[in-house]
């Protein structure tokens, strides 16, 4: 068998042809082609094959209940947004999507309009607001809006030793499609860059940092889930997202005010920050169609 060419390829992939499940012979098969195209392509040495096993053994053996680092290798090659864009193809009206990150927790605390979901986080108050509304500018009343963030100091309640959450919560639009809610201003901050991704980066010279952001979930009946974030305009990390998740609709502008009243009648003898996002849903029916 020649093992330099297409025998030993063609041999791999016709070994799947028994398989019972078509997309799963078709998805080995292309993942063989490719995987044997790339190391002809680069004429992988053993040394390298060998330090390539010891590099996914350590990233599994990093893993854990609270850490995924294959999930933050697939961020930081691309490939979480790569699946984000083909699975996600919507109408140019609606919100555009990105990855939905590692720091989601089911069961958030339920807030009313204009609430607070910092729960004690540091950081300057931030007044986060917007409407949800489809595709034609109509609003969608009773949308369920997920949010979550990071703090001041970059970190997610998860990572700390808190009581209860913080910077999380959901909350309903109203009949005029309006969300609004209180956290803080975001900030950038490093992904984990103490295991194996993070030497993949430094060795790449690649830095970990992502832009300031704000997560959201929404979800409404006959609309497709969009996952998505609003990121601070003026970052300097826009353009070096360490998991390219940066999309330029997605950036918004976040003013800071000094001390005084707010919008919603809150009084502040520190400054405080304000940012407004609408969120548009397509319908099921509309990304069928695409």
């Amino acid at each position: 068998m020649d093992l330099e060419g297409d025998e030993l390829t063609d041999a791999v992939v016709g070994s799947f042809d028994s398989s019972p499940d078509a997309r799963m012979k078709a998805v080995m098969g292309a993942l063989v082609r490719h995987l044997h195209a790339f190391a002809r392509e680069v004429g992988l040495t053993e040394e390298e094959y060998f330090t390539g096993i010891d590099f996914l053994t350590r990233t599994g053996q990093f893993s854990s209940g609270s850490r995924q680092e294959f999930v933050l290798l697939a961020d930081v090659l691309g490939l979480s947004m790569l699946t984000v864009g083909l699975g996600n193809r919507k109408p140019p009206e609606a919100t555009e999507s990105t990855v939905f990150g590692p720091f989601f927790v089911e069961g958030s605390p339920e807030i009313e309009l204009g609430g607070d979901v910092s729960n004690g986080a540091p950081g300057q108050p931030c007044l986060v607001s917007g409407r949800v509304l489809d595709t034609k500018g109509q609003p969608i009343a009773g949308a369920l809006v997920e949010t979550w963030q990071a703090d001041e100091d970059g970190f997610y309640d998860v990572q700390k030793d808190v009581d209860g959450p913080q910077n999380r919560g959901h909350l309903t639009t109203d009949a005029e499609g309006n969300y609004s809610f209180w956290a803080v201003r975001p900030v950038a901050y490093p992904i984990p860059d103490d295991g194996p991704v993070g030497e993949l980066l430094r060795a790449g010279g690649r830095g970990p940092m992502r832009p300031a952001h704000i997560h959201f979930m929404v979800t409404a009946p006959g609309y497709s889930r969009l996952i998505t974030h609003v990121f601070a305009a003026g970052d300097e990390y826009l353009h070096s997202d360490a998991v390219f998740g940066v999309k330029d609709s997605l950036i918004a502008s976040f003013v800071e005010h000094p001390a005084g009243t707010a919008p919603d009648g809150r009084q502040f003898d520190h400054p405080y920050n304000t940012v407004q996002y609408d969120l548009v849903l397509a319908t099921i029916e509309e990304t069928r169609s695409l």
